[in-house]
């Protein structure tokens, strides 16, 4: 009984933590098609559970168990706007092509929400300094929205891509195959870009070099 009261207070502090940060949604398309769809489909009372959510989500895989371990947010905004493209994150706002939403065919609304788990990581992740490489975090959020359960059917799979850095589902398939060696490993080289950036991070956690780990991975998938 005390281990379940513990459990339980332990879910609401949480809980609590995560609704520390605001969380605002905005559909300034609501004119056009994609802007009337986002309402129909997916709505704004969703999307901001989404944000809360994928949050709880990101400091889970991240293991940032404590607010000094994550990045000071107080505000995160949802822009649903009528611009090009899919979607972006940007000072603590992330916009979301209504059009993108107009013309998916399928279940827009699981589609969104694993863009939203995506954009949500580059609100809270660290990208040492802005060294790390470009197609890394962008892996990593996608490594995220792989764990979460909303990769969609069209990403590469397991042992595909060119580069362990091209990004994305590419760079996201090969950190799930590194995080299979050693379980946190993600968490661990997102702590290690706290302040700043080296490739031989994947020395220091895996004992190989990162080219050494990719031939290995291809290796593995290469049937």
């Amino acid at each position: 009984m005390v281990h379940h009261l513990f459990l339980i207070i332990t879910f609401i502090l949480a809980t609590a933590t995560v609704h520390a940060v605001e969380y605002a949604v905005t559909n300034t398309a609501g004119s056009t098609s994609g802007g009337a769809r986002f309402n129909s489909e997916i709505g704004a009372d969703y999307s901001r559970r989404t944000l809360i959510s994928s949050t709880a989500f990101i400091w889970r895989t991240f293991k940032q168990n404590t607010a000094v371990e994550r990045k000071s947010v107080a505000k995160v905004t949802l822009i649903v706007e009528d611009i090009d493209g899919v979607a972006f994150a940007s000072n603590n706002e992330i916009h979301v092509s209504a059009r993108y939403i107009g013309r998916y065919s399928g279940d827009v609304r699981r589609e969104i929400t694993g863009v939203l788990y995506h954009e949500m990581v580059h609100i809270w992740q660290w990208n040492g300094n802005g060294q790390a490489p470009g197609g890394l975090i962008e892996g990593i959020a996608d490594f995220v929205r792989l764990k979460a359960g909303y990769a969609p059917s069209h990403w590469v799979k397991p042992g595909g891509g060119n580069r362990w850095d091209q990004g994305y589902d590419v760079t996201a398939r090969f950190l799930d195959y590194c995080n299979g060696l050693r379980n946190g490993f993600v968490a661990e080289l997102n702590k290690k870009m706290r302040g700043g950036y080296n490739v031989n991070y994947f020395v220091e956690l895996l004992g190989k070099t990162v080219d050494q780990l990719w031939t290995d991975y291809k290796a593995k998938y290469k049937n």
